[in-house]
């Protein structure tokens, strides 16, 4: 016999079908909502933004340069080995180095450098700036943020336990006038996020009694470091670390001095259609207001030969920096060998480059090498990324699309430039071999006869026809 069911409960059920249907309706208005606001807030912040840069076109370098650096894209050493040998140290203007802003004291300065966003163009003169930056490829870029957040937070783990790291960083810091990573961003966020972690994962092995670890693959040692994959779906790196470029770029960035910059950023990272309108002011930024030289994109072959020691960050000890006017003279020559003159040679600079550079990758070599014994077996180097599974790879790319995107239009800005002042570089050349050859000797020894020949055949022609009209004149 079929079993009937209770009126009374097949009225309940259809009042949670209902219910539930109005709930899934209301979400999915809420939903629709949110991103109608959000839309609307980055499209007036990208009209603004837009709005002020297309005013003027400017490409050549002016009074004030302010050097955009994107941390792990070899800023320091462009900053010591070339930018310094360019400008010096009175040149520089002074800044706040518990954020690494700009301070106005020093009106008539000529060299900003801070890893503040492009927001800092707020507080500059904007008709005598120009801006400089460098891109590197995103997925390097992140490998060499993961690298160097817990290659710095390994130092702090010579230290019983945590509170004792934190107790002994912060008298070090308030007794020197140094400039501690912990006061930069992004690393005041990032170190110490790893550090704190190094230590829960050290309390923890300890606690189990582990002592020999041993792994072949450094970017997943669970039992010593935050791996890879969960270091990048992190909510941390999601704010600071993926599309980080393309934000700083924009004044997008959560160090950023613009007050609309947070709700915007915060829309794009949990809308990724809106981001297309971040990514059209990014470029239009590296278009419009970036000096002659000033787009540089760092090839994958650099990333390759250092991948991550060569934009360390030099300090005196194992917590704390030295301000990067006593680095640049501690690794490399005094300041009066180092500032540019007006009549230093391309062969001059270059040679002072090059000692430079050997002297960064000597010393920041020496503290990696340090560092990463703290936390062995873990020893991440371009062997070891090889070993990165593609589908790891791919998240990365797929979290730092519009990082990926606007590096390929610095790339095309990039190699359009170069190509145009090769061509440049080949017809002055030619035209020099032209005159400096051995022909070109007994050219100018040859030309100021040929010129006097044809001066006096001119000034007979010139004769001759005056002669003429003067006989015409006399018939």
């Amino acid at each position: 016999m079929r079993r009937m069911v209770h009126p009374t409960l097949k009225l309940m059920l259809l009042l949670l079908m209902l219910l539930g249907l109005v709930s899934i309706l209301v979400n999915a208005s809420s939903i629709q909502s949110d991103f109608g606001h959000c839309d609307r807030v980055v499209k007036r912040w990208a009209f603004s933004s837009l709005d002020q840069e297309i005013k003027e076109d400017r490409h050549t370098l002016r009074d004030l340069l302010f050097f955009l650096h994107v941390p792990r894209t070899g800023g320091r050493t462009y900053f010591h080995c070339f930018l310094k040998k360019l400008y010096s140290n009175n040149l520089e203007c002074p800044r706040s180095y518990d954020k690494l802003r700009f301070d106005p004291s020093k009106t008539k300065c000529r060299l900003l450098v801070t890893h503040d966003d492009y927001s800092m163009m707020s507080k500059l003169p904007n008709q005598r700036t120009s801006v400089v930056t460098i891109l590197r490829n995103p997925v390097d870029r992140v490998f060499s943020t993961y690298e160097f957040s817990i290659e710095v937070a390994a130092r702090f783990l010579l230290h019983p336990n945590l509170s004792s790291a934190i107790q002994m960083s912060g008298r070090v810091r308030s007794k020197t006038k140094g400039v501690s990573t912990l006061d930069i961003w992004p690393w005041k966020y990032l170190v110490p996020w790893m550090r704190e972690d190094l230590f829960a994962r050290r309390d923890a092995r300890i606690q189990k009694g582990s002592r020999d670890i041993k792994s072949n693959f450094s970017y997943d040692i669970e039992d010593i470091v935050m791996p890879l994959h969960k270091y990048i779906n992190d909510p941390v790196a999601h704010d600071i670390i993926h599309n980080g470029a393309t934000f700083q770029v924009a004044g997008l960035t959560n160090n950023s001095y613009l007050a609309e910059s947070h709700e915007v950023r915060h829309c794009v990272q949990k809308y990724r259609i809106l981001g297309d309108h971040v990514l059209q002011v990014a470029k239009v930024i590296s278009q419009l207001r970036a000096s002659n030289t000033s787009m540089k994109s760092v090839s994958n072959k650099k990333s390759e030969q250092s991948p991550s020691i060569l934009d360390s960050d030099p300090d005196n000890n194992d917590h704390q920096n030295s301000s990067s006017d006593q680095n640049a003279g501690q690794l490399a020559s005094n300041e009066d060998g180092e500032a540019m003159k007006e009549n230093m040679t391309v062969e001059d600079l270059m040679e002072a480059y090059e000692g430079c550079i050997s002297s960064l990758r000597k010393t920041q070599a020496a503290r990696r090498t340090a560092s990463l014994k703290r936390i062995s077996p873990a020893n991440f180097s371009k062997e070891e990324r090889l070993q990165v599974p593609e589908m790891l790879l791919e998240q990365i790319r797929s979290l730092n699309h519009l990082d990926l995107e606007l590096y390929k239009y610095a790339q095309e800005i990039f190699e359009k430039r170069h190509k145009h002042t090769m061509e440049k570089l080949i017809t002055a050349e030619m035209w020099e071999s032209m005159f400096n050859n051995s022909y070109g000797g007994v050219f100018w020894k040859v030309f100021p006869l040929v010129m006097t020949i044809i001066l006096l055949f001119c000034l007979f022609v010139l004769f001759v026809n005056a002669r003429r009209r003067t006989s015409k004149v006399k018939i």
